[in-house]
């Protein structure tokens, strides 16, 4: 059991890596969360969990929304399936060590990134952003980290000192075959028009304008 459970974890970690890294056409997406899905159900069947019930896009189906009868045959025809796909699971004879092929196939990263501090006269309020860049293909490859930063020089959330980590998640082969890897940091000032304006009447609080960029 547990090597069953074991494998499907492998095929789920690394099919959420393909989810995540945002290049599947819009079919091979559907397709692919289908296949997440239903290895989700088989193997809360072969745990003896709750079955949940889907759509043929692989929502969970509302109770609230659907009527007792159309969840019933929902339930029914997911039965059908998982007990068709476990009497399949069991007349294949894999290799006992497949799933550890398929991990050390495709395996993933993480980059970890601890913001000590942030030196810049602005004189007001600022945003980082903060994310991995490939300059040969001019594209950002992660998600933004946004960091806060007060104009007395210290984070907005004053608890968040000493603090400010992030782990850059899902990194496979094809992220470190890469020729070069920036972390770049996007600083967007929040405050006047123009640093200029000192008279209050004049300019527009909370404005957000592009200040500067690091990598």
């Amino acid at each position: 059991r547990f090597q069953q459970v074991q494998s499907m974890m492998y095929d789920l970690m690394e099919w959420r890596s393909q989810l995540l890294s945002g290049t599947l056409p819009k079919d091979e997406l559907k397709e692919l969360k289908q296949k997440v899905t239903s290895k989700i159900d088989y193997g809360n069947k072969i745990l003896e969990l709750d079955l949940i019930v889907r759509d043929e896009d692989g929502n969970i189906l509302d109770p609230d929304k659907n009527s007792v009868i159309s969840l019933f045959h929902a339930h029914e025809e997911a039965t059908n399936k998982i007990t068709e796909r476990i009497k399949e699971e069991m007349s294949k004879d894999q290799p006992d060590y497949a799933s550890y092929s398929r991990i050390s196939s495709s395996p993933t990263h993480s980059l970890y990134v601890f913001v000590r501090n942030f030196v810049c006269r602005i004189g007001e309020d600022a945003e980082l952003f903060m994310s991995l860049y490939d300059p040969q293909k001019l594209t950002v490859i992660s998600e933004n980290y946004l960091v806060r930063w007060g104009s007395r020089g210290f984070p907005k959330e004053i608890d968040m000192l000493n603090n400010l980590k992030v782990v850059f998640t899902d990194l496979g082969n094809k992220d470190l075959s890469r020729d070069k890897i920036y972390l770049v940091c996007q600083i967007v000032r929040v405050g006047r028009m123009d640093l200029k304006d000192s008279n209050s009447k004049k300019y527009t609080q909370g404005l957000r304008r592009p200040f500067g960029v690091a990598g």
